[in-house]
């Protein structure tokens, strides 16, 4: 059946991963049967990390120079009400896991439109959903690209190959000298469980992304990891060697830093 519908799937790229981008753009294809606005809000860092998923997907980057506080999420809202007067869509479906978007959605519903949201599982909280007509949390899966093609019933061979020689070759390179034992590599010390338990609500941070303050405060509330008035600030604080603040001055971002997790 044609769908008439005219629908725009406005996405805040610093708030999601890319693999939850992905998926929220072949859900809304799935139900729609077409998208008419394909908007991703971010800043330049992010426009150049998901710039290949952003061609892909046909997804057309809008890049935010300012520094401030919220000011993607802004940008987001201003051209969300420009699009709803001028385009007049039916289905408006906003990518983020922010409750700030709150104002957003309940103008929009009086423009008319249908506002469905989604969000990345672990990062939204309770009040973020309840606003939205409908909400879809979607799971990050890391790792989901596919890997190279092996022949049928070869793959198992050709990697017990590739490891061999990869073996015999470091061998050959780090033999020790004769009558000197090697000395094995010092293993990094296991981390606080606090820090393990931040990694597991904040997979993005695992992976080595740079998420807002905000967002991750977000998530340690929703896990009870932070108190409703408390600092995330503070908490990162307590590990400034697995945690690094950016900018200097006025934090707004963190990303770890520590060993890298299997």
């Amino acid at each position: 059946m044609n769908d008439t519908r005219r629908v725009m799937l406005l996405i805040d790229a610093d708030n999601v991963s890319g693999d939850v981008i992905e998926q929220a753009v072949q859900r809304t294809l799935a139900e729609y049967g077409a998208i008419h606005v394909r908007r991703a809000y971010c800043n330049a860092e992010t426009a150049v990390k998901q710039q290949a998923l952003f061609k892909r997907l046909s997804v057309r980057p809008m890049v935010n120079l300012s520094s401030g506080k919220n000011s993607t999420d802004i940008a987001l809202a201003v051209d969300a009400m420009d699009l709803a007067i001028a385009e007049r869509p039916d289905v408006a479906v906003l990518v983020s896991s922010d409750s700030d978007f709150a104002p957003l959605v309940i103008r929009l519903r009086e423009k008319g439109c249908r506002v469905s949201g989604i969000g990345q599982q672990g990062k939204t909280g309770e009040e973020t959903t309840t606003v939205y007509d409908e909400f879809t949390d979607l799971r990050h899966q890391a790792g989901r690209a596919p890997a190279a093609r092996t022949p049928a019933g070869r793959e198992p061979a050709a990697r017990e190959l590739a490891a061999t020689k990869r073996a015999a070759t470091k061998r050959a390179v780090r033999a020790p000298r004769a009558g000197r034992a090697a000395k094995a590599p010092p293993s990094p010390p296991p981390l606080p469980d606090d820090v393990l338990s931040i990694l597991d609500a904040l997979p993005e941070l695992r992976s080595g992304e740079r998420i807002e303050l905000n967002q991750a405060a977000e998530a340690l509330r929703a896990t009870q990891l932070l108190g409703r008035s408390a600092s995330s600030l503070k908490l990162f604080r307590k590990h400034p060697d697995l945690f690094a603040l950016s900018p200097e001055a006025r934090p707004s971002k963190v990303q770890y830093v520590g060993p890298r997790l299997r």
